[in-house]
């Protein structure tokens, strides 16, 4: 993976991007942009984005778990446990990072991290779900079947190509019950930063979030939507201090 490491000495924290970002987003709540003397902080470009290569498959967030884990475990890695920032996507690989490989992770900061559905999931169009299912019977060309999925698709999905969109479909199908118990057995510390205003991962998440891991913290950061490593890096930098204290003591 590439990335950068920011502060001096082995770090202390990992980074950890959402869809179609990169490290560089945390640059002003733990990099050179942040005020004062920030924690020495590894932020890779996850595989598939930034300047690292795609996955050489669909992979799900245990092989991103994997993958981050043997960054730690590399020469280049934390002395011990280290504080885990996830953001969207980065969260769920840090929940399943925290599960798998628990001698790895000390603390765990989530925002925007979409760990939990609420409200039901919104079904597809009819036009589109028709078109799949004629798709699937071979009565409908791949042609027409890629226009559909243009058309209906999220945003995400539709820019997306090759194994990244094989790799967004598993993601969003994927159920995190199983990492979320075995953190709230293990009492690993937890801040929860929220944007009170994220129509990605919103506030009901949080709030489920805070229900599953009672020794979760939350901060709530008002009007700072989903991209709260931007939008609220003053919040994000304080938890993080928050974590690295708790998960010393």
């Amino acid at each position: 993976m590439y990335g950068e490491t920011w502060g001096n000495g082995p770090p202390a924290v990992l980074a950890l991007h959402g869809w179609r970002r990169s490290h560089a987003d945390f640059a002003a709540a733990l990099g050179p942009g942040s005020p004062g003397d920030p924690p020495p902080t590894m932020a890779p470009d996850l595989p598939g984005f930034g300047a690292t290569p795609e996955p050489p498959g669909p992979w799900g967030s245990p092989d991103y778990a994997d993958a981050v884990a043997a960054l730690l475990r590399s020469a280049d890695g934390p002395d011990g446990p280290v504080v885990v920032v996830g953001h969207s996507l980065g969260g769920r690989i840090a929940v399943r990072l925290a599960a798998a490989h628990p001698d790895l992770v000390g603390a765990l900061v989530l925002t925007g991290a979409p760990l939990v559905r609420v409200g039901g999931r919104r079904r597809p169009p009819v036009a589109y779900r028709l078109a799949r299912a004629m798709h699937r019977v071979h009565l409908v060309g791949e042609g027409r079947m890629e226009k559909a999925r243009r058309r209906h698709g999220s945003a995400d999905y539709r820019a997306a190509e090759g194994v990244m969109r094989d790799v967004l479909v598993r993601l969003v199908n994927e159920t995190y019950d199983d990492a979320l118990g075995v953190l709230a057995d293990r009492r690993c510390p937890v801040e929860l930063v929220w944007g009170d205003d994220d129509a990605e991962a919103p506030p009901a998440v949080a709030r489920a979030l805070a229900e599953a891991l009672p020794q979760a913290r939350v901060t709530w950061c008002p009007g700072a939507g989903h991209l709260t490593p931007l939008t609220a890096p003053a919040e994000l930098r304080a938890a993080v201090r928050r974590a690295l204290a708790c998960s010393s003591s």
